[in-house]
């Protein structure tokens, strides 16, 4: 346990809809193991009080150990424990861990109103990550079309299905379609000859609620993807061993998202996967993203997570290697320099220096 105490808060879409698998419950019941102060906070439970201080109505735990994330989860998710009103002020980090693509439909009002709340907060020495300010460009999947081109499949963005059927056609037919706004695999439709009938049904499916973002066909996905999550703009590595998944269907419908069912196994990215977390790097750092997960097929990275990084869990079970402490450890080193140096660090330096 660190001599070093913080207080530790993450943001999440709700108490309720949390699960034990979450990369955000293996972080919190790691740092409060070590005796930090920790705290988790809703998307729609946040104040703006009349003193101008952000506040929150937050939960928290009444023990320090626990068994296993799912112990964990159980005792926050109890109806017998009670929201605690905290100032953000008086809190070392804010972690924003919400999911947009869960409010789609429900509550979309949500992740942007606490996006606002996260920058309001990052004004008073509560450092921030990732930073709220890029944090809320990057919610759409446009961010993406700010890295390198050499990096990244050819992409189109549109609501017009001629604009659609034009670029499939220009890439041999075959493509991938899916919602501009979402995540976990959800609404992704590989398109070639067995399905290309029901295009106009996938197209009317995808645009109902927004734009649609086609994607060339990288045959390297149909072994799987590489998920490898990064720390401060570089890829996040404990002594030899590298925090990066390979996910692999294990269904017909070639996801290979873990929440949709894909298989995973720990792997040591290969040369041409470290070159493209190297080439979208100075991006990451002077956006302040602090930790992301990149997924890459082949010598193409297809998607960026900068919302709600997953897969920590699974890393840490099959590796047995500790990464949850190195992001703490990290954490620490933040609060050792926000306090050394004060106000002479922005928010964005202090979250990927």
């Amino acid at each position: 346990m660190t001599d070093m105490k913080i207080k530790l808060a993450f943001v999440i879409n709700d108490i309720e809809t949390e699960q034990d698998n979450y990369t955000t419950i293996r972080l919190a019941r790691k740092a409060v193991a070590r005796g930090h102060e920790v705290a988790l906070i809703g998307l729609g439970n946040f104040i703006y009080d009349w003193n101008e201080s952000i506040c929150a109505m937050a939960t928290m735990s009444k023990i320090d150990s626990f068994e296993d994330d799912t112990t964990y989860l159980a005792h926050l998710q109890d109806g017998e424990i009670d929201n605690h009103r905290i100032a953000l002020a008086d809190w070392d980090v804010l972690m924003l861990r919400g999911d947009p693509a869960e409010e789609l439909g429900t509550r979309n009002w949500a992740p942007s109103s606490s996006l606002l709340f996260a920058q309001l907060a990052a004004r008073n020495q509560t450092i921030v990550l990732n930073d709220p300010q890029h944090l809320t460009d990057a919610q759409n999947k446009t961010y993406f079309q700010g890295f390198p081109e050499d990096v990244r499949p050819e992409t189109t963005i549109t609501r017009v299905p001629a604009e659609i059927e034009r670029f499939l056609e220009a890439h041999g037919g075959k493509g991938v379609i899916k919602p501009l706004q979402g995540s976990g695999g959800q609404g992704v439709f590989i398109i070639d000859e067995n399905n290309r009938q029901n295009l106009n049904q996938i197209m009317e499916a995808v645009i109902r609620d927004g734009y649609a973002i086609v994607q060339e066909y990288l045959p390297a996905a149909s072994e799987g993807d590489l998920r490898m999550l990064t720390m401060n703009g570089r890829p996040l590595k404990v002594d030899d061993t590298y925090a990066c998944l390979h996910r692999f269907s294990q269904t017909e419908d070639h996801r290979s998202n873990i929440s949709a069912g894909g298989g995973v196994e720990m792997v040591d990215p290969p040369e041409v996967a470290l070159k493209i977390a190297e080439i979208v790097g100075p991006k990451l750092i002077d956006d302040g993203m602090y930790l992301t997960g990149l997924d890459i097929a082949g010598d193409k990275m297809m998607e960026i997570n900068v919302d709600t990084p997953g897969g920590l869990n699974f890393i840490e079970d099959l590796s047995g290697v500790n990464f949850s402490g190195a992001i703490i450890d990290d954490l620490e080193r933040k609060v050792r320099l926000q306090r050394q140096y004060g106000g002479t660090l922005t928010n964005r330096q202090l979250a990927v220096i």
